[in-house]
């Protein structure tokens, strides 16, 4: 049952029973739902990407963290008042037609998509990359078998994807809770190289806690990395529509959101920061591999690499799990060729899986063929369509409770603090964050790539519409 097909009006019993109506299976349980969730939060923004924040604004980059997390928490209580409401598989596109319009729904699809596309890319390329630590092997045959076993996880069942979930989010999990733990026996019983000089006071005592060129500027300047690091966190909402029992599981991984970034992410540097000095960390280097060999520990670049070649196969299999769904579910608004809509006896979108599959491989093949600035350039215009999921999520929020609020649909069961204005404030950060974008060169042109394909999503949209004027997928909800 999709929007097109189903009224306003949504009692409880049709939010439980719309994923059956749209053919998907109810497999994820609640330990692969709460670990989706968790691992959502944590990858290669934080293992790799975090070393650069540091050399950029030092120890304030915990801030950083932290208010980004917190805006992070606002964003999935907004998704989790939508989910509660109706729990539906292709969430976002869903809301966004239903409370924004057609064309929002046609927009959200097709650029998250889009984002999943393209961080599949990078991130099986990545993975490919960090196998050559081990082997010396062609970086095109690492990412062949890569994708093709993520491939055939997707399309057995769910529930095997679950799993391959479940154990990759436990690698990074197990990683990041045995950094703090070595770091706090350092810090209380002084042992390992750095134990002579490891100190929380290298958290101000360094050119104080703004300790970047630009003081405070330098640290609004990481946002962006910051924000980087926390996409795919929304992926639980996606598995709205499989999740076994969704108005008990899904709200208790939504509500892990602070702990887990206070854990991994200001924890995590908190700890780090203390041990090492951050002057000793570099763009392109893991603050994790630096730490392990400032502690002397040699063993811990091959764990790091390990953790992180983790965290791009979970990424990758992310992103082999959300585009087949969200193909799906275009189509079957009328919004994506019907061909989309084919499931197999499992209940997983095979069309969908298998296009989006394919594209990953031509974007390897790219990347091997041409690698430079370019490629990086698409990078970063993952990030602009993955923050713009988040913008829809907010947006729908504060649609649907000032309708709720008057009485013309349902109170959700997980209300969102603070109403509305949490999700205000939300918008307000992430337009910030856009700025900052704009306001950095080595990003400044994935905003130039935003409006060629809004351009691409409209003329589309159009051509569509033009076929079947008349059709429900392009009718305004009342």
């Amino acid at each position: 049952m999709t929007s097109v097909q189903v009224d306003q009006q949504h009692d409880g019993n049709e939010a439980a029973d719309s994923a059956s109506g749209e053919g998907y299976h109810r497999a994820l349980g609640a330990r692969q739902i709460q670990m989706i969730a968790i691992g959502g939060a944590i990858g290669t923004g934080l293992f790799l990407g975090a070393g650069k924040g540091i050399s950029i604004a030092g120890p304030s980059l915990i801030l950083a963290y932290a208010i980004a997390g917190l805006v992070i928490f606002f964003i999935m209580r907004a998704l989790g008042e939508l989910l509660m409401y109706r729990p539906v598989s292709g969430s976002f596109s869903e809301y966004a037609r239903e409370f924004i319009g057609p064309f929002a729904g046609f927009a959200t699809g097709w650029t998250y998509w889009l984002f999943w596309v393209v961080t599949g890319i990078t991130e099986v390329t990545a993975a490919a990359t960090y196998m050559t630590y081990w082997w010396d092997i062609p970086q095109w045959l690492s990412a062949l078998v890569f994708t093709v076993i993520l491939y055939g996880a997707n399309l057995i069942s769910v529930k095997l994807f679950g799993e391959l979930e479940f154990w990759f989010s436990m690698v990074k999990v197990t990683a990041i809770v045995g950094m703090i733990l070595i770091c706090a026996g350092i810090l209380t019983l002084g042992f390992s190289d750095a134990g002579a000089t490891a100190s929380v006071t290298h958290l101000w005592d360094l050119g104080g806690f703004f300790a970047g060129d630009d003081g405070i500027f330098s640290t609004l300047m990481t946002l962006q990395m910051v924000m980087f690091a926390f996409l795919a966190v929304e992926l639980v909402g996606v598995t709205a529509g499989e999740s076994k029992d969704p108005k008990t599981v899904l709200p208790k991984a939504i509500n892990t959101v602070p702990w887990r970034i206070a854990v991994f992410y200001v924890g995590a540097l908190i700890m780090i920061l203390s041990v090492v000095p951050w002057t000793a960390f570099k763009p392109g280097v893991s603050p994790f591999v630096e730490a392990f060999e400032r502690m002397g520990l040699g063993v811990g670049a091959a764990i790091v690499n390990f953790v992180v070649l983790t965290a791009a196969l979970s990424s990758c299999n992310s992103g082999m799990y959300s585009t087949g769904r969200m193909l799906r579910d275009l189509a079957l608004n009328g919004q994506g060729p019907k061909v989309f809509t084919k499931l197999t006896r499992s209940g997983t979108p095979l069309v969908g899986t298998t296009v989006s599959a394919a594209l990953m491989m031509v974007g390897v093949w790219i990347n091997y063929q041409w690698p430079g600035d370019a490629f990086n350039y698409v990078v970063s215009f993952a990030t602009i369509s993955g923050m713009w999921a988040w913008i829809v999520i907010l947006i729908c929020q504060i649609r649907y409770r000032r309708k709720a609020d008057r009485g013309e649909l349902p109170q959700s069961s997980f209300k969102a603090p603070g109403g509305i204005w949490f999700s205000v404030f939300s918008l307000a950060f992430i337009g910030m964050v856009i700025v900052t974008m704009g306001m950095d060169k080595d990003n400044r042109v994935a905003l130039y790539g935003a409006p060629v394909w809004g351009l691409v999503l409209a003329v589309s949209y159009l051509v569509l519409k033009a076929r079947n004027p008349e059709g429900a997928a392009f009718a305004k909800r009342s």
